[in-house]
């Protein structure tokens, strides 16, 4: 037939029937590279050992060929005076005003007028404030009214002795020419007892009459001395200074209810507090162990926290002589030799017990290190400056006196603050890098 199918020339068995193609998918399998095969692990394996060789290799590179940094503490170049030299022992204290008063009224009433606030220059007598003095007034206007009346009492009582000492003489004088008739015997000797018992009355009145106008006397002192003693009260309702100083603290205002007695409900007892300015000295607490090292008059250096760049000189001004048991501290009256305006009460200060007194050129400000940061390269002293990369460099000095537990510097560009290598090792160069730790290398 004509659509019949020729046998495939590589059919074995000649059959006309021929097999069907293979898939797509299948034919691509076959073409994929084996990779896990035994060749390939063997591969693998040889090429660890030669990774792991380079890394060692870099590691000792560079262990012996970048430098470390040595492992440092550091100080800080500080600013110091020529005074500590001299310093034998330091305590604390405040400032405080010897002459301080808390002012009040004796009076009790309302404030009605207040003249001066928080910082006022005031002079002794100089008016603070004013209480509502209306119901002392009142009562002084009363107290002159009784001095008046008195004294028209006194008036009165002068004109009854005046008309008495009259009566009197006129009594007399009768009874002298009654005793003159009946020496006469012009009269009888009942007209003499009479006229006698005239005069004796007389006198009587005019005892009487004195007396009156002694009294008198004595209402007007009574009255005057009640005048005076409203005139006091008036004066209480005004409120002055008691010395020269500055008002600290307003406690109160106008319109609150003063009285003396703090503790009375609603009311206040001091208007303000003042103290004078020129009785500043410092209460500095000493150890009692160390009291004997502290006499009168001895030389202090005062420094102050809200001024901490000046130094004043002082004195000890007296000692307490007591202990407060609570603290084993005796307390310690400074004086200082010049008063600051700066200087105000309760400020914190620091007092340096010194073992002779200072100069103002022994308190100028120095550099000084701790004496450690000094070495010795070439001869020649030098400190160490780390700089904010952790190089260091070598700065040469000129060590000076020995400032307490610091050493003078001289002769360098340090700078205040500068931080200088501290116990530097003998190997430090110039140049080299370092690392700060906080504690001693080495140390646990």
């Amino acid at each position: 037939m004509a659509d019949a199918q020729a046998p495939l020339p590589n059919d074995p068995t000649g059959s006309a029937t021929a097999a069907p193609p293979a898939p797509a998918a299948a034919r691509l399998a076959g073409l994929k590279i084996q990779r896990g095969g035994p060749a390939a692990g063997r591969r693998r394996r040889r090429r660890w050992p030669a990774a792991v060789a380079v890394i060692v290799a870099a590691g000792v590179f560079w262990f012996l060929l970048v430098p470390r940094r040595a492992e440092v503490q550091s100080t800080p170049v500080q600013t110091a005076y020529g005074s500590q030299q001299y310093q034998q022992l330091a305590a604390s204290g405040y400032v405080v005003a010897q002459r301080r008063a808390a002012v009040a009224s004796k009076a009790t009433g309302r404030l009605v007028e207040l003249n001066v606030r928080e910082g006022s220059l005031l002079k002794k007598g100089d008016l603070i404030a004013r209480v509502d003095a209306s119901d002392v007034l009142a009562s002084l206007g009363a107290a002159d009214a009784g001095v008046r009346q008195a004294e028209a009492a006194q008036r009165q009582a002068e004109a009854s002795f005046t008309l008495a000492q009259v009566q009197q003489a006129n009594a007399e004088d009768d009874l002298r020419r009654v005793q003159g008739l009946a020496g006469q015997h012009f009269v009888s000797t009942q007209a003499v007892d009479a006229a006698l018992t005239r005069a004796r009355a007389a006198q009587a009145s005019t005892a009487a009459a004195r007396a009156g106008v002694e009294t008198a006397r004595a209402a007007i002192g009574q009255a005057r001395a009640q005048v005076q003693v409203q005139q006091v009260n008036r004066e209480s309702t005004d409120i002055r200074a008691p010395f020269d100083g500055v008002v600290l603290v307003k406690n109160a205002n106008v319109g609150d209810l003063i009285t003396p007695f703090s503790n009375a409900s609603g009311s206040l007892a001091a208007v303000v507090t003042m103290a004078d300015m020129g009785t500043l000295e410092v209460e500095a607490d000493v150890s009692e162990s160390s009291v004997a090292k502290v006499k009168a008059e001895q030389p202090v250096e005062i420094t102050l926290d809200a001024i901490p760049d000046v130094r004043f000189r002082g004195s000890v001004a007296r000692i307490v002589p007591t202990v407060d048991r609570a603290k084993a501290t005796v307390m310690t009256k400074i004086r200082f030799e010049q008063l600051d305006p700066r200087v105000l009460p309760e400020m914190s200060a620091k007092v340096t017990f010194l073992s002779q007194a200072v100069t103002a050129e022994q308190q100028k400000p120095l550099q000084a290190v701790n004496p450690k940061a000094i070495a010795e390269r070439e001869g020649k002293p030098v400190v160490f400056r780390i700089g904010e990369d952790g190089q260091v460099e070598a700065v040469p000095v000129t060590p000076g006196r020995q400032l307490g537990e610091l050493r003078e510097l001289g002769g360098s560009g340090l700078k205040t603050g500068d931080k200088l290598v501290l116990s530097p090792p003998e190997k430090l160069k110039s140049g080299q890098k370092v690392k700060l730790v906080t504690a001693a290398p080495g140390a646990k």
